[in-house]
């Protein structure tokens, strides 16, 4: 006959029993919260970056490194591909930029997900950081995207197709690709403007205040002043300013994130610069319906 463990005995052995489940549902829900999809998030181009009040540069962690390069160097990336259907264009006469994005399985992509009030920003700029032009093209049932282009001067121009690819299990992806436009002719480049921390456009005075850094992201505040009075900011595809910057040289495209709410009629962005040289910053508002270009030549040490 077995003996019978005593009632201290029994208590002991629950109270460890406690104890080892106890580690190990906290080892199983540590496990899932690390290898949560939300957790390993990447920072695109377009998306909100916010940060709490106060906060200065800072570096990215290791699941935001992409944030923290310049793209559009590549017409495939990510597993898609920017096709255009024609790339040359006679200089200063009014034509049609075509394109498709594929996939990996060379497929016309007609999924994307609207980011800014758009399924694709597209960014055409001559190499000497000429000629910018931000448009919004229109996509066909297969997957063709049209866009009325110019090429004001000739040379070559750098077109970046900036898009959020939905793929058939809805995972979400952040792209920009980038293609060589031409324009035969006689090519005279520009030399990029002396940097300057402020710009006038149509009666507008856009000045920033912010130390770029090489890599690390840092604010950028934007204030806008008119001889008029106070500047009324609209909303513009969603946001009260979009903000693109190139680099020169190799023309990277940057990874720019807006604040979403103005401060004190200041908008800031959160900039990313991977290393020094010459930036040739873009920044469009709206006042009275009316989107404006304001140009920076930014240097960063």
């Amino acid at each position: 006959m077995s003996a019978v463990p005593d009632r201290s005995t029994l208590r002991l052995a629950l109270v460890v029993g406690g104890l080892v489940l106890a580690v190990l549902l906290g080892f199983g829900l540590g496990r899932l919260n690390a290898e949560s999809p939300s957790a390993a998030g990447l920072d695109s181009a377009l998306s909100g970056h916010t940060h709490a009040p106060g906060t200065g540069a800072h570096e990215h962690g290791a699941d935001q490194a992409a944030a923290a390069q310049a793209g559009g160097f590549s017409v495939s990336s990510a597993g898609y591909t920017l096709h255009p259907l024609a790339a040359t264009f006679t200089a200063g006469r009014p034509g049609e930029l075509r394109f498709q994005v594929r996939d990996a399985q060379r497929r016309p992509v007609t999924r994307f997900a609207i980011v800014h009030d758009k399924p694709m920003h597209l960014i055409v700029v001559r190499r000497d950081l000429t000629g910018y032009q931000h448009l919004h093209p229109t996509m066909a049932a297969d997957g063709t995207w049209s866009v009325p282009l110019t090429l004001s001067q000739p040379g070559v121009w750098r077109a970046y197709a900036d898009f959020t690819a939905l793929a058939d299990d809805g995972q979400q992806t952040a792209v920009t690709l980038g293609v060589d436009l031409t324009a035969p002719g006689g090519y005279q480049p520009r030399q990029l403007p002396a940097a300057a921390s402020s710009a006038t456009v149509d009666g507008f005075t856009v000045s920033y205040q912010g130390t770029p850094q090489a890599g690390l992201t840092v604010p950028l505040t934007f204030r806008f002043d008119s001889a008029s009075g106070p500047v009324a900011l609209e909303r513009y595809l969603g946001a009260y300013g979009h903000l693109v910057a190139l680099r020169e040289g190799d023309l990277g495209y940057l990874h720019v994130h807006p604040e979403p709410q103005p401060a004190d009629g200041a908008v800031t962005f959160w900039v990313t610069t991977p290393g020094p040289g010459q930036y040739r910053l873009y920044l469009d508002f709206q006042v009275a319906g009316v989107v404006r270009t304001a140009e920076f030549t930014m240097t960063v040490p």
